[in-house]
This record gives structure tokens, C-alpha cells and sequence, in this order.
């Protein structure tokens, strides 16, 4: 009762929208004869689609659809007890997302994992996203599937789609490795992404990526460890772009507890890897591509970071300290309120209510000092500090289509500080962090860090808690960034309001994810 059925066809001039009676039961008349598509939805229900329906003219059809609770969907996966060592953090870890600079992680800590030739998870997440271009979607499913190919091969699949009221976003990510006997790993990835932008200035541009990466990691004895590779990178979006990503690091390991590492790096690292990869929006916008539009052409941030860290463990403390050099052109702001691109140097985000704007040229050196301290089995405390450049708005309230000039570098502090943990009984894994920087700031102070100390700005919160009642290895997820909606700096829009150029803009996702 109540379910909304929709049905679309080339012959209709909007979609045909009717509601099933107390009995379930739903008609649509008048229709002209074509090809449609059918799709029920009801609250607490996944949709149900039917396609490629013919009618044919003077006909009558009678199309059945069953709509699925998520427990009926969850039965339909092998399942599998679930394991409190298990240590492959619920989804794939692609090399592309690997952090190339960290501070050591404790040995001790380590558990030998029986190895499963076919590892899987599948995601249903809801909220805003608040990132930008292509993140409006509502709603959206994740799912990604490894298998072991000899013992020394792996291939995997990934991808998302998000749906809804917003634009539909979708991404598909093959990826290939390989352990050689000298201790090498090359690996080879394929990320396929598009969306769809809903601002009728841009007459419903679709946004399109192909990415080509490939990858290596090998070690020279016991001392010397290797790990670079680059990835190809082109998008189609009201022109095409193309943009070459190399990263390498080189970490030199002068005892078994101090590590020197110089590492190079082209993309800003993504926060999702002790979160989860489920956790990220179907179109990936907290990662790559970094986007924006000037002059109604597509504007790719291109950047060059270097970094020399020295990583020392001392029982359950590591400490890192670090010295690095940032050169980000194109620089792809973000901004939150609405705005129009009909002057074409805006990309609005209609749905989620944000949209990227060019900033100038980052270009500026800094230092980093990370403290991280196992304190129990079950928690660890992170102490980040961070003093470096930031890009910031110098002339306040300035229209924001004459903002560019005043966007200038300025030098900055930072202070994070994070918990993360697992409580015991309920092995719920969560993870809470806290980035105060000294005054305004358009972007990051350190962007680049991939250390046990990078964190989101400002209030953040994580939590993912399995639910044992449920079949199989199902979590309960809840993500929220910048809670406080903190950094905000006013800028008046193009028509007299005002709109906000932000670090990270405030948002929560939630939702539910099984492995298997």
C-alpha cells in the first residue's frame, strides 16, 4: 500500500507517477505505444525496475513488481560467520588509494589472516555527500568483489551508483596484481566515472573520466623499500583534459624502528582508507577527479607535492616528523549556497548545494609533527600539528565573481587531534577527530598528509557497528564531516545573497554494509 510507481518512455513528456492501492495493486491508462521502463519504490524497500516493456497500441498489460526488504536482499549473499580479527576492513584497498607516507604501524598488532579466494561487500548509504560536482544523489549502492587467481594474483571489481532525487552518478573500477618471487607487486587498474550535472546553464553536461593506472612496490634487501607508479587521467565534460599522476616514495630503513621516506605525490590521498571504502560517494568526490570550470571550459587541479619524514617507533608511541613542499595550480575550491554557471566560472552542485570555484596557485613549503600513542588494546590517540600555506580569501565580503584576485596564499597552524578504537563487547569500530586551524583558511593546511595524523576538518565523527542479529557480516554506518559547519567564509553571490567558500562542507551519510 502507498508504493510510488513510476514509468518512463521516449513517448512520454515527463514521467508517469501513480500509487498502489490498499491492496498493492496500481493502473496507469492513456499511454501511447512504445518501449517503457517501470520502477516501484516504498519506504523501507529497495526499488524494484523493469525494463524495456512493450505496448503495443490497443493493448492492456499486467506487470507484476516485487519490492524487497533489505533482509531479503542481505539472503541472497552467501553468508558467513562473522569473524572479530577479521582483518580486511570490510572492502578493497586498490594501489591507487594506498597512503605513499605513513608512520610505521605497530608489528604487534599484526594478526596472520587465512586467505579467502573470494572476498565481497555490498553498500547501501544515504545523505548528502557535500563535495561537489556529481555528489547530489540521495541515495546510493557500493559494492566490491575481489578473487584470488593462484595464490599470487588478485583481481577485483568496484564501483557505486547513486540514485534518487539528485542526478544519477555512476563509477566502475577494475583492477589487476600480482606478487612476483622477489617480493614485487605491479599492479594495473582501469576507473571508469560519470555524471550528470542538473543545471539546465549547462544543458545537462555529463561529466565523463577514464583513468589508467599501474603501480609497483619492491623492496632492495631489508633496507630499502620502492613504491611508484602514475596513473592517466582524461576527462570529457565541455571540452576534455587529459593530466598524467606519478607518485613514488622511497623509504629507508636505518633500524627496525626508525624509517627516513621521501615521497612525491601528484593527487591529494583520500581520507576512506580506515574508514572504509564503502563509505565514499558513488562518484568519488572526496578523491579525484578535482574539478572546476572557468570561461565554460573544464579546469583540472594539477599538483606536486614532496615531502622527507622521518617515522621513529618507541614502544606503543611512533613519532614523525616531516618537512615537505606543496605546488597545487588550478586550485578546485569548494563552496556551498546556491549559485547559477551561467557566467561559466562556477560548477554548482544543484542538489547538494555546493559547487567548485578556480582558486589561484597554492604554492608554499611546511613542517608536520605527528604523535600517535597505542593507549589499550582497543584505543589509540593521535596528536597532529601542522604549520604550512593555505589559500584564503584576504578582502572580506567581496562578490564572489571578483574573489579571484583575493584569493592569495597565506601561512598557517594547524592542531588535530583523533581518537579511533574498537569497543570490546560490542565491537563497534569508530573513529573521532578534531582539525582547529588559527584563522580563515580556503584549503587545508597540509593537503597532502597521509600520515596516522591526517584527519577531516574541524568536528568529524565515524562510527560503523555490526549488527549480530543480522545474517551474515552486516554493519550499521554513519559518517559525518564538519558537524559544526565550521570555516565558513561569506562571500556575497551573483545575486545579492550570500554563499560560502568552505574547506569541507557539513554532511552526514549513513547506511548499511555487508561482506562475504
Amino acid at each position: 500500500m502507498g508504493a510510488v510507481v513510476e514509468i518512463f518512455g521516449p513517448a512520454l513528456r515527463q514521467t508517469v507517477t501513480v500509487f498502489t492501492d490498499a491492496a498493492g495493486f496500481y493502473s496507469a491508462t492513456g499511454l501511447l505505444p512504445g518501449l517503457y521502463t517501470i520502477k516501484a519504490t516504498a519506504p523501507s524497500f529497495l526499488p524494484a525496475l523493469r525494463e524495456r516493456i512493450g505496448l503495443r497500441p490497443g493493448a492492456t498489460l499486467n506487470i507484476n513488481l516485487t519490492v524487497k526488504t533489505l533482509l531479503d536482499a542481505v539472503q541472497l549473499a552467501p553468508a558467513r560467520a562473522a569473524s572479530d580479527d577479521d582483518d580486511w576492513k570490510w572492502t578493497l584497498r586498490s594501489a591507487a588509494n594506498r597512503p605513499i607516507l605513513r608512520v610505521l604501524d605497530d608489528p604487534s598488532s599484526a594478526v596472520e589472516q587465512p586467505d579467502r579466494q573470494i572476498r565481497g561487500s555490498l553498500s547501501l548509504l544515504a545523505g548528502s555527500a557535500g563535495d561537489g560536482y556529481g555528489s547530489d544523489s540521495d541515495v546510493s549502492t557500493g559494492f566490491t568483489l575481489e578473487r584470488s587467481i593462484f595464490s599470487d594474483s588478485r583481481v577485483g571489481m568496484s564501483g557505486g551508483l547513486g540514485y534518487g532525487e539528485g542526478v544519477p552518478s555512476a563509477i566502475l573500477r577494475a583492477s589487476y596484481s600480482h606478487r612476483l618471487p622477489n617480493g614485487s607487486e605491479p599492479s594495473l587498474a582501469i576507473t571508469m566515472r560519470r555524471f550528470t550535472s542538473g543545471d539546465p546553464d549547462l544543458h545537462n553536461a555529463t561529466l565523463q573520466s577514464l583513468a589508467l593506472s599501474a603501480g609497483d612496490d619492491l623492496s632492495v634487501g631489508d633496507v630499502l623499500e620502492l613504491k611508484f607508479g602514475s596513473e592517466l587521467q582524461t576527462i570529457q565534460f565541455l571540452g576534455r583534459v587529459t593530466a598524467l599522476r606519478p607518485y613514488g616514495s622511497a623509504d629507508l630503513h636505518l633500524s627496525p624502528n626508525t624509517v627516513l621516506e621521501y615521497g612525491y605525490a601528484t593527487s591529494v590521498p583520500s581520507t576512506r582508507a580506515e574508514k572504509g571504502f564503502d563509505t565514499t560517494p558513488a562518484d568519488l568526490s572526496e578523491a579525484n577527479p578535482r574539478v572546476s570550470m572557468a570561461g565554460f571550459a573544464p579546469k583540472l587541479e594539477r599538483a606536486h607535492h614532496q615531502e622527507l619524514n622521518l617515522s621513529r617507533r618507541m614502544g606503543n608511541t611512533n613519532l614523525q616528523l616531516a618537512a615537505f613542499y606543496d605546488r597545487v595550480g588550478d586550485t578546485a575550491l569548494t563552496g556551498t549556497g546556491a549559485v547559477s554557471s551561467a557566467s561559466g566560472f562556477l560548477l554548482p552542485d544543484m542538489y547538494s548545494g555546493t559547487f567548485s570555484f578556480t582558486g589561484k596557485t597554492l604554492d608554499a613549503s611546511g613542517m608536520r609533527v605527528v604523535l600517535q600513542r597505542k593507549l589499550s588494546a582497543d584505543l589509540t590517540a593521535t596528536l597532529d600539528y601542522a604549520f604550512g600555506g593555505t589559500l584564503d580569501l584576504v578582502k572580506p565580503d567581496v562578490p564572489l565573481q571578483n574573489a579571484s584576485p583575493w584569493i592569495m596564499t597565506q601561512r598557517r597552524h594547524a592542531l588535530a587531534a583523533k581518537f579511533s578504537g574498537t569497543v570490546p563487547r560490542s565491537h563497534t569500530r569508530w573513529i573521532a577527530s578534531y582539525r582547529w586551524v588559527n584563522h580563515t583558511a580556503l584549503t587545508p593546511v597540509d593537503m597532502f598528509n597521509a600520515s596516522p595524523g591526517q584527519s577531516d576538518p574541524f568536528l568529524s565523527f565515524f562510527v560503523r557497528q555490526p549488527l549480530p542479529c543480522m545474517p551474515g557480516h552486516m554493519e550499521a554506518i554513519l559518517d559525518v564531516r564538519n558537524l559544526l559547519a565550521q570555516g565558513y567564509v561569506p562571500v556575497m553571490g551573483q545575486d545579492g545573497q550570500t554563499v560560502y567558500l568552505v574547506q569541507a562542507a557539513r554532511s552526514v551519510r549513513g547506511g548499511l554494509a555487508f561482506t562475504f
